[in-house]
């Protein structure tokens, strides 16, 4: 029920900012005879999205979302992403967009705390920062907007009890430097030891986010663990690699729960070899932080001002074979 709760305060929060950009100022009109036109951006207002691994699928929704709220309020957009994931790299991209004094700049942080200061530094300039799908709680930048990966991971912990009866071995591959992977590996762990204690958690190791990489810890898992009944993977690179790996050792009943939604990853629950994956609500981190940056700039918003939440739960949803086909049309355009 608190999950419940938190959830309609979150879209209740965000349908009043919605309603205050795309109705209220328009529909003020003929007030002493003045008409009142919904408030707009100019083309030369810059807002920048920051991300790292610029080539992956994932960020696709994201930007799309954060392009959406861009064309209806008339300002531009552009996207930097570092190839690699590269921590000195991102803050070198990041030091070079606030060089340029954006209108606003949204980031994933690829660390929770050594982005803090460059972040603080933009902020300090008057930069508007939020952060979304990843997030830095210790830095000052707005609000913060994405899944509940603590939620997440002990929804993935139940999906997988309910695939292998609620007994067995499971393992787990993350990336352990990354707050979101740190939140969704605690929430299956967790929820693994409270609510099922027949079910074994025999190890936790980084896939780097890389799918060979994550086929090989598999392949040391499956050798390891011969008996492995599922394994959970906490983003989608890493899941594909799992399910190459159990492929190869012909591992045709392990159970594979990934996190996010790519065509590679689309096509494995089609045809079986991953079980499920938790699919974000990556349009809304777009769309949304576009949305909080352009009313933090055009504002003057201090960044503690509590007219925008600090956090926005942007939703989760199991993705399994029964319902993938509803993915394909979005997330493989």
């Amino acid at each position: 029920m608190k999950k419940l709760l938190y959830v309609y305060i979150s879209v209740f929060l965000l349908f009043g900012i919605y309603f205050y950009h795309s109705h209220l100022n328009a529909a003020l009109e003929n007030t002493n005879g003045i008409k009142r036109e919904r408030l707009q951006g100019v083309v030369n207002d810059e807002y920048v999205m920051v991300t790292f691994m610029a080539g992956i699928d994932y960020w696709k929704s994201v930007l799309k979302g954060f392009e959406d709220a861009a064309n209806e309020l008339n300002v531009s957009v552009v996207y930097r992403g570092g190839a690699l994931y590269d921590l000195h790299e991102q803050i070198t991209i990041l030091e070079q967009v606030i060089a340029k004094k954006p209108a606003g700049i949204a980031i994933s942080a690829i660390n929770p705390n050594d982005l803090n200061a460059t972040i603080n530094k933009a902020v300090d300039m008057g930069i508007p920062i939020v952060l979304f799908d990843s997030d830095a709680p210790l830095s000052n930048a707005s609000s913060f907007l994405g899944t509940n990966n603590y939620l997440a991971g002990a929804e993935a912990a139940d999906k997988m009890a309910s695939l292998i009866n609620n007994q067995g071995k499971v393992a787990a591959i993350t990336l352990p430097e990354q707050l979101n992977h740190q939140e969704r590996t605690k929430g299956f762990m967790e929820t693994m030891k409270t609510k099922y204690p027949k079910i074994n958690v025999v190890q936790v190791l980084d896939g780097e986010g890389d799918q060979l990489k994550s086929e090989k810890v598999a392949n040391e898992i499956i050798q390891k663990y011969p008996d492995v009944k599922g394994i959970f993977v906490t983003e989608a690179n890493g899941g594909v690699g799992v399910a190459d790996a159990a492929t190869k050792n012909k591992k045709v009943d392990l159970k594979i729960i990934s996190f996010d939604v790519d065509r590679k990853t689309l096509d494995h629950i089609e045809n079986g070899s991953i079980s499920a994956t938790m699919a974000q609500g990556t349009w809304n981190m777009g769309y949304w932080s576009m949305q909080f940056l352009f009313k933090l700039h055009n504002e003057k918003t201090k960044n503690d001002d509590h007219s925008l939440p600090p956090y926005v739960d942007t939703g989760i949803t199991i993705v399994t074979k029964e319902n993938v086909k509803e993915y394909y049309a979005e997330y493989t355009k």
